[in-house]
């Protein structure tokens, strides 16, 4: 396998302790997966922040979005109708749950590196039913003067995409869920093709089928339609189990560059990349062979969910690529791409 990422030399840029709980009584268990845009010349992340109530001994508890607002919901260790075998999912007579409850928060940066959280800014969080379990792994465009945001409603209904809108980061509207269970790793391209929206997707099947990832088109970025399956994974290799989209595609003269995750049957997570045509995104040109960036460091391979590098955000300038990733499911951290390195790396179509 290789690795042709730059990784930040000030990694973990946040942890789990640099953040405050959004109330008493939870803690920070990790942060994931940000969503990345620039506003007022600054670098901002959405990340994903997970919290769960302090754990007592010989209890497992976790927490739920209800209609008053967040409850606990405690079970004993011990108890035979209890699953705890995923760090991540709690299997609780026949129903699952999960064992964090995320919200998405603010941070921002003068130079890409040191992030704080400004005042005056929201905590975004589940609203309705369809997010009782949290809100997840925001990607985030800026298209004609509006901020598109995309993200993972979860709910013991499912798992589909929500989407929120703002143009200040102050006051949102939201569209509801845009895309029905079980869908997740929504990127919107950010220019419209031909007139249209477009978005790749993640639909999965467990029967027929995969996790595989699709594209769709859109008159207004809120009805989707016209779905076709573009990546599939693949068997035996680094991306055998399920795949699925990064942030939104980068425009190059040779066609769209997106960046997606891949991972095998053992749960570990890297990033590879693909090109799209430039006219018709729906039409696949290359793929890369290997993955281009792998959990190597520490902090990737252990954590709250150990090797993992996952990423749906990031900021281009010319040639550079910097993309902020999720390691291990518990940090946040950095690394630098060159476009023109990872084009190279692709094995075009015959």
């Amino acid at each position: 396998m290789t690795d042709i990422a730059k990784r930040f030399s000030q990694n973990p840029l946040i942890s789990p302790k640099d953040l405050v709980p959004s109330r008493p009584g939870l803690e920070i268990t990790c942060l994931l997966n940000p969503g990345v845009f620039t506003f007022q010349d600054k670098t901002w992340l959405l990340v994903r922040v997970a919290e769960r109530p302090h754990q007592q001994e010989g209890i497992i508890s976790f927490p739920v979005l209800q209609e008053k607002g967040i409850e606990i919901i405690e079970i004993a260790a011990n108890d035979p109708d209890l699953n705890k075998d995923d760090p991540r999912v709690i299997k609780y007579k026949g129903v699952d749950f999960l064992t964090t409850l995320s919200h998405l928060r603010l941070l921002c940066s003068d130079d890409g590196i040191s992030f704080y959280e400004p005042e005056g800014y929201p905590i975004l969080q589940g609203e309705t039913d369809q997010e009782a379990f949290g809100v997840e792994d925001c990607r985030v465009i800026n298209l004609e003067g509006t901020y598109y945001l995309t993200y993972t409603a979860v709910s013991g209904q499912g798992v589909g995409v929500g989407l929120r809108k703002t143009q200040d980061w102050k006051t949102f509207t939201s569209e509801g869920m845009i895309l029905p269970p079980h869908n997740k790793d929504c990127a919107i391209f950010e220019e419209k093709i031909n007139g249209n929206f477009y978005a790749l997707h993640r639909p999965s099947s467990v029967d027929i089928g995969g996790n595989y990832i699709w594209i769709a088109e859109s008159p207004d970025g809120i009805h989707w339609g016209k779905h076709k399956c573009i990546i599939r994974t693949r068997k035996d290799s680094w991306d055998s189990a399920r795949v699925g989209a990064g942030a939104a595609p980068i425009k190059t003269p040779q066609g769209w560059l997106e960046i997606y995750h891949g991972a095998n049957s053992s749960h570990q997570y890297c990033l590879g990349a693909f090109l799209l045509d430039l006219n018709d995104p729906s039409i696949v040109l290359a793929r890369t062979e290997d993955p281009i960036m792998v959990p190597t460091e520490t902090y990737e391979l252990s954590g709250f969910f150990g090797y993992v590098v996952f990423s749906n955000g990031h900021v281009v300038q010319g040639d550079e690529l910097t993309i902020y990733y999720g390691a291990a499911d518990e940090h946040v951290c950095g690394a630098k791409f060159s476009i023109t390195e990872i084009l190279t790396a692709l094995t075009y179509a015959s």
